[in-house]
């Protein structure tokens, strides 16, 4: 505890010196002022900027480099136009280059952002949080983000309906713009202001120049903005868009004889709806009927041997789409170790995998579904001109039901309930806009039958949050308290708090309380820090807890409970850098973990340096040394375990993006104090771009891990209980394949495979004895060749001599496990808004043989398999008014 003090009290020192040198320098707030079109006919969009509506208005102009060399003068020279209509925004970007032929023109698919392109950034609401982004390349390629949390987070899964088109001529290329206002969400009032700032990629030098000027260290992005001026008496958008769609499906794979349900085909027809409504300019509601995500791209292949569940992204557009609004990660940080991917809300948790297995008798054959249909789902969402933010989240998932049969008799079984999820989410602006407080709160109610009462019956999370800036946001507080109930059966309770995210039934936690006959549990967590955003020097310090009976994983994510952290950051990117460099910077951090014990279960210190060449290429190293660690579920149930003190390190290095030939590699290690551990990883990515229009990338990542205690099983022996582990050597490999050729930015082929293979090979069993003895060797007994031997796929342990030896057995750990994925899709908007995917996935996996090598197991069970493969057609068309 004490070298966290010290910690925070050098970042203060340090900052109090920075405070003293220098103050945040203050620059002017540029402004432009557009104009209405009225009765001037409007120009039309072919990129040529030719029409007279374009002399109602003066050019922006005076663009200034922001990267790499900040403040000064860019190497070519941008200026824009902006005119307007009771329908539309009109932009007009004229981007000067003395070597038009120089002009990168590379195609990607929508959000590629590749060669040279201008962005315009508007932030409507004017709340200095959030703008919406429109991005078009020389090549005539869109780009469209979303932006949140002050430039912190860019959501490119937003797709609005906008028009563009590009030319090049002896003074450079130029872009013209359509944006429906219809898109954009603004207030009501007479005379509006709006945040703007617009951003060029020269391509040959890798420069940012920018309108609106900020230094490198500003505090944030959004709130550095310009003004646009001049937007009078717009008129209120009735927004209504409805996206129907179909989908024809087919599916093969192995044929099993004799089982009704795998005769080797299965074919499907089905639609639904998407939809928009705007019930106001800046109050939307968004819905879908029966969605499907067939053209999807699939996770990635990963395997758990910690016990605790992995996080992955949503990649359904539904749920992407203004997630911003629903998130509620409550314990982030900038030192990193702080559980930063657990929210209240993980939409992942919507039309999951069914949680229910089907139990077949004897000869029975099953037909289980993968995941839970989703039936319906539908958003309220925006913000107000008065500062509040709104968000509300409803979606019902269907009974799901497995089917089973021995051929003369037909049976079902429920395997996922009925299920209700609720979230909404408001928040508010007020101290102009420095200062934000809110709330959330979600709901999961299941219909559940007598076979699925081990789930939770309802579920309820909740949370206020408050975040204060002053200082031109240099200097900011905030923070946040959750709070959670379970309510179930006490077969569900009793399953929660023996869970590995609690573990009550702990053999050595007398400050826990597991009781059999709870029917619910309740929780709370929270996070509070305070730091410095902006300047040379930044630092940030705080605390994050979560008590033992917190569960969120209903709706939310969260990897474990009964928690305390403590954490310090501080870095230091100055404004202006080396002579030979870009940008650079470097930073460190600590973390000291309690559980509600009072137990100090974790310290760790880490360094990282980060640098940006003049050549483009990039590199970052770094390492986190852990003096103290010891876990509470390593043993799952057992008593606490002192891991060993442990170092590991990282480098990575990127070359330049801009070469047709690019790559980064990226090497990792961690090695424990008296050989207890290690674990290798070397990862990297090469790209080829051939053409313009074509893209290949190939990331292959090997890794071995060795750890001499890793956990294998539980045995109740008599009275007692033996925590089985063993010494792995566990080795991954795996190759993501990605090919894209852009016939022309409407219409694109992509492709994505990926194998993996993970064998994991046990050795050296013991059982632990004293788990945390200060030495490793003293922590367990290990067995000797006279009291395990392995009996087919079990070892079977005698401990002492005669009768009053113990006997028992264990099943035989070793493991591997191959899959292969792969997705093709073709994408054609045929009109804007409205699409055609014709799309190919394929899918083996499966347990392979873990005596074989690697590349022998990919050979065996890819190479020589059949895989699942699945077509799928699905149109779909926006309806707009």
């Amino acid at each position: 505890m004490k070298l966290f003090y010290y910690f925070t009290a050098v970042c203060l020192w340090l900052l109090s010196l920075q405070l003293t040198a220098q103050q945040q320098d203050t620059i002017p707030k540029k402004s432009y002022t557009t104009q209405y079109l009225g009765t001037t006919a409007a120009p039309k969009i072919d990129g040529k900027l030719s029409d007279e509506a374009w002399s109602l208005v003066d050019w922006a102009t005076q663009y200034t480099e922001q990267e790499p060399d900040n403040g000064n003068p860019p190497t070519e020279e941008t200026k824009f136009k902006i005119l307007y209509d009771d329908k539309n925004l009109y932009v007009g970007f004229r981007c000067y280059d003395r070597d038009p032929d120089g002009i990168e023109k590379r195609l990607s698919r929508r959000d590629g952002f590749a060669g040279d392109w201008v962005e315009l950034n508007l932030d409507s609401y004017y709340d200095l949080r959030t703008a919406f982004s429109f991005t078009i390349t020389a090549a005539g390629v869109k780009g469209d983000e979303f932006v949140t949390n002050n430039g912190e987070d860019w959501d490119g899964s937003w797709d609005p309906v906008w028009y563009v088109r590009t030319n090049t001529d002896d003074e450079g290329w130029t872009a013209e713009l359509r944006i429906p206002l219809s898109q954009l969400r603004f207030s009501k009032s007479p005379d509006q202001t709006w945040g703007i700032q617009s951003t060029r990629r020269y391509f040959r030098q890798e420069e940012r120049s920018v309108w609106q000027p900020l230094p490198l260290n500003a505090p944030g992005w959004v709130s550095e903005f310009g003004q646009l001026k001049g937007l009078k008496n717009l008129k209120p958008q009735k927004q209504l868009e409805l996206q129907p769609y179909v989908l024809a499906g087919l599916e093969t794979y192995q044929k099993e004889p004799g089982n009704p349900y795998q005769d080797g085909r299965d074919t499907r027809l089905v639609g639904g709806l998407d939809g928009k409504i705007g019930i106001t300019n800046d109050l939307t509601v968004d819905f879908t009927i029966n969605p499907d995500f067939g053209q999807v791209e699939a996770d990635p292949s990963a395997i758990a041997l910690d016990g605790f569940q992995i996080f992955f992204q949503e990649r359904r557009p539904f749920f992407i789409e203004n997630k911003n609004i629903f998130d509620y990660r409550f314990s982030t940080s900038q030192s990193g170790n702080t559980f930063g991917s657990d929210n209240l809300f993980y939409s992942r948790r919507i039309g999951r995998s069914p949680q229910g297995n089907a139990d077949p008798h004897d000869n029975e054959f099953v037909d289980q579904p993968d995941v839970t249909t989703i039936l319906g789902a539908a958003k309220f969402s925006g913000k107000t001109k008065d500062g509040w933010s709104v968000g509300v989240l409803e979606s019902t998932t269907a009974e799901e039901r497995a089917q089973l049969s021995d051929l003369e008799t037909d049976r079902e079984v429920i395997v996922e309930p009925l299920t209700n999820y609720f979230v909404s989410r408001v928040q508010k602006d007020f101290n102009d806009r420095n200062s934000f407080i809110g709330g959330i709160f979600t709901a999961t109610n299941r219909n559940l039958t007598s076979n699925l009462e081990f789930l939770h019956r309802s579920a309820y999370s909740g949370g206020l949050d408050f975040t204060h800036q002053w200082k031109n946001r240099m200097w900011y507080a905030k923070g946040n308290v959750v709070f959670s109930q379970v309510n179930g059966t006490e077969e569900a309770i009793s399953r929660t708090q023996t869970s590995i995210a609690h573990l009550f039934n702990r053999v050595d936690a007398d400050y826990l309380d597991f009781d059999e006959t709870r029917t619910s549990l309740m929780g709370t967590g929270g996070n509070l820090q305070f730091g410095k955003a902006s300047g040379d020097w930044r630092f940030e310090a705080g605390t994050t807890w979560r008590s033992p009976q917190l569960e969120l994983n209903d709706i939310g994510f969260q990897r474990q409970a009964d928690d305390i952290r403590y954490y310090g950051w501080v870095g230091y990117q100055p404004n202006k850098v080396l002579k030979n460099l870009r940008r650079y910077g470097i930073n460190s951090s600590y973390v000291a973990a309690f559980d509600f014990g009072g137990h100090l279960n974790r310290l760790s210190t880490r360094a990282n340096g980060w640098v940006n060449f003049k050549n483009n290429w990039s590199s970052n190293a770094g390492f986190n040394y852990t003096p103290v660690n010891f876990s509470n579920f390593a043993l799952r149930g057992g008593p606490r375990l002192q891991m060993a003190p442990s170092l590991s390190y990282w480098y990575n290095i990127n070359s330049d993006n801009r070469k047709k030939m690019r790559f980064w590699v990226g090497y990792s290690g961690s090695v424990g104090a008296e050989n207890a551990f290690s674990s290798y990883s070397i990862s990297a990515n090469v790209s080829y771009q051939p053409t313009n229009a074509l893209r290949l990338s190939f990331s292959p990542s090997y890794s071995i891990n060795r750890d001499r205690l890793q956990y294998v099983t539980n045995v109740s022996v008599g009275a007692e209980t033996r925590y089985i582990n063993a010494e792995i050597n566990q080795k991954t490999l795996n190759m993501s394949t990605r090919v894209d050729y852009i016939i022309k930015p409407n219409l694109s082929i992509q492709y994505w495979g990926q194998p993996f293979i993970s064998r994991g090979v046990y050795s050296n069993f013991k059982h632990v004895t004293n788990s945390i003895a200060d030495r490793f060797t003293d922590r367990f007994h290990q067995f000797g060749e006279e009291e395990i031997s392995l009996v087919g796929d079990s070892y079977e342990v005698t401990e002492g001599e005669g009768t009053s030896g113990l006997s028992y057995s264990f099943g035989q750990p070793d493991f591997a496990f191959v899959q292969w994925r792969s997705n093709l899709v073709v994408r054609w908007e045929y009109i804007p808004g409205s699409e055609l995917f014709l799309v190919w996935s394929q899918d083996i996996s499966q347990a392979g043989d873990f005596n074989e090598g690697l590349f022998r197991g990919l050979e065996r069970n890819i190479l020589d398999q059949q895989p699942r493969n699945i077509f799928l057609i699905k149109a779909t068309y926006r309806f707009r008014r």
